[in-house]
């Protein structure tokens, strides 16, 4: 642990989160009857807390030690952003809840909405974790891709094509829903002046793509282990993919992920972007190295 953390103490915060996994992991496999909806939270917060501790002995700083009201806002930010794949899951209904049914509507949406909160700070303590390894830790190379305005009115559109489609042809166009709010928020942060990964691209620095896919990568993971043997629990309907399960998600599946991680990327920047905290370095100097080092 001395080497893994380089001599730097361990927070007491990862070990509350340590303790909290100890405590709600077992209690969310194991427990007879309805257990999930109660250990959901402080299993995930527990997860967020650790991978914030191991970020903070490799690194020296962390998403929470930089600031830890902007912490909290991630919970807060997170909730909205999650409802909104869940509004359009109900066109699609590539995913549902067993267990649903034993709880009113508004319960179900309070509970919901506490998990649903924890999806940022996992995905993005993560992505700040990889980035302590390499090769994360640099610039890595992939396409030129400009933020001329060919290519963000190119985006903008076809996002908007794609949310058509996916409305429109929920059977065949259900890829779109991990496609189409991406590219239309990329765009509209650009436009905005708010952080935009096209910064990067364009000069060929791919590191915080490939950071933010490793961080949400390794998410999933827990995300599907942790829910296999959960009560409540999700289960998929994904058409024409639904073979070769990891857990209870086909393993085509887990490439939705990728473009899901970009997503939450931008709608983070719009939000905050749109409450006045523009380019002020807290989840971009998190995440990505600067784009003029490639």
């Amino acid at each position: 642990m001395v080497h893994f953390c380089k001599a730097r103490a361990f927070p007491r915060r990862g070990r509350v989160g340590l303790a909290l996994i100890a405590v709600f992991w077992p209690v969310n496999w194991f427990w007879p009857g309805l257990r999930t909806h109660l250990a959901f939270f402080p299993l995930w917060l527990g997860y967020a807390l650790t991978v914030d501790a191991l970020t903070f002995c490799r690194r020296g700083e962390s998403l929470f030690s930089r600031s830890p009201r902007r912490y909290v806002l991630l919970f807060v930010i997170s909730a909205p952003a999650w409802w909104l794949f869940e509004a359009l899951n109900l066109r699609t209904q590539n995913w549902h809840y067993v267990g649903r049914e034993f709880f009113t509507n508004t319960q179900y949406a309070l509970l919901a909405t506490l998990s649903f909160s924890t999806v940022m700070p996992a995905v993005f303590g993560t992505a700040q974790l990889m980035r302590t390894f390499s090769p994360f830790n640099r610039p890595l190379k992939g396409p030129r891709v400009r933020p001329t305005p060919a290519v963000l009115w190119g985006a903008f559109l076809s996002g908007w094509v794609m949310l058509g489609l996916l409305l429109a042809f929920p059977r065949y166009c259900f890829p779109f829903l991990w496609l189409s709010v991406y590219f239309v928020l990329e765009p509209l942060n650009a436009w905005l002046g708010f952080p935009s990964l096209l910064r990067w691209t364009a000069r060929r620095n791919w590191q915080p793509i490939y950071t933010l896919w490793a961080g949400v990568l390794t998410t999933a993971f827990f995300w599907e282990m942790w829910n296999y043997f959960s009560y409540p629990k999700w289960v998929y309907h994904v058409p024409f993919v639904g073979f070769w399960h990891i857990f209870e998600m086909p393993l085509l599946g887990y490439g939705g992920y990728l473009p899901f991680a970009l997503e939450l990327w931008a709608l983070y920047h719009l939000v905050a972007g749109l409450a006045g905290q523009r380019e002020d370095g807290y989840l971009v100097e998190a995440i990505a190295v600067p784009p003029e080092s490639a």
